[in-house]
């Protein structure tokens, strides 16, 4: 760029056809357009003040030629405005190229993170579900073995607790790996597969052992998709805690209602009847309640959570119909 001025200035000083400086200053033109869409900001910052005054002085010969100061800056000045209209040009280029790879990033950070929270909220729910089974499987067996210890069949029990032990650190071994992975996606932050929402509460529940549902239909259709969609995840959250940290509760109920201030989601569970059972203690991914507390705020509701006078625990998470969310 700097040698094309250059060159330009030169000729212009030894008084080169004016049908070759116009040819000249067009493509120096051109020229200026493509270093400030490509080159570096400061070397294009310089080229482009080289380049904007090499082609303003292009009809020094004018006052050579006229004896008119005048006539030259009218010109100068006439030659500018394209020369930075060109550099502009190129400048628009260059952020509108920054702005769409911001946005590239962001949408593959939010994609990330998408399938952090679904990792995190479905597949945590469904190992966790293998891993308590286990448990209780092996609590059974357990006393059973003591039982017939006396006897042949003891000896059977014991190897299904073994099988069962097995089992249970398999599924302990994929929650690590899971938690692993949801770092991973959290750290590095195409359409992902649809969320389901409240319309598969019923199946949700009758996953879970000892589950009770209490829903209205009505309900469900007064939430907007963000919101169903959120309500589910609230649901699977709250059940996967309960097998984590109460499991063999006497009572969960899941609960949906419609009020005058909206739709309301409550999990609510008994208090826990055994304490060797519990999950081990995982690593906090940041996609629990504080994570879901994020994401019903975002679709308009409030989210509750806390322990209840009989020493369980509820989650309650409030969302505005539709008409009222658009107000």
């Amino acid at each position: 760029m700097a040698s094309a001025a250059l060159a330009g200035l030169t000729a212009t000083v030894l008084g080169a056809p004016a049908k070759w400086l116009l040819v000249w200053a067009g493509l120096l033109l051109v020229l200026l357009a493509l270093v400030a869409r490509w080159s570096p900001v400061r070397s294009g910052t310089v080229a482009g003040v080289l380049g904007v005054v090499a082609v303003s002085v292009w009809p020094v010969p004018l006052v050579w030629e006229t004896g008119s100061w005048l006539d030259f800056c009218g010109v100068a000045g006439f030659w500018a405005l394209p020369a930075l209209g060109a550099a502009l040009a190129g400048g628009y280029l260059r952020r509108q190229s920054a702005r769409m790879a911001l946005a590239l990033r962001d949408a593959r950070r939010d994609q990330q993170l998408e399938l952090a929270r679904d990792l995190h909220d479905f597949v945590a729910h469904d190992v966790s579900a293998i891993v308590v089974q286990a448990q209780a499987a092996r609590f059974v067996a357990e006393q059973d073995s003591e039982l017939d210890s006396g006897h042949d069949s003891g000896q059977g029990a014991r190897q299904v607790v073994r099988a069962l032990e097995r089992i249970e650190a398999a599924g302990l071994s994929a929650l690590a790996s899971m938690d692993r992975t949801v770092h991973a996606l959290q750290d590095a932050a195409g359409p992902t597969t649809p969320v389901p929402g409240l319309a598969r509460l019923p199946e949700l529940v009758e996953r879970f052992e000892g589950g009770a549902l209490d829903a209205d239909a009505v309900a469900v259709s007064e939430l907007s998709r963000e919101a169903d969609t959120t309500a589910y995840r609230v649901a699977v959250e709250a059940l996967t805690n309960v097998r984590r940290h109460a499991p063999g509760a006497a009572v969960v109920r899941v609960a949906v209602r419609r009020s005058g201030t909206g739709t309301e989601l409550t999990v609510t569970n008994s208090a826990a009847r055994r304490s060797g059972g519990r999950l081990p203690r995982r690593r906090r991914s940041g996609t629990g309640l504080a994570g879901l507390r994020a994401r019903v705020e975002a679709a308009g509701g409030t989210l509750w959570a806390g322990a209840v006078e009989d020493g369980g625990w509820r989650v309650s998470a409030l969302f505005p119909a539709q008409e009222n969310a658009a107000r």
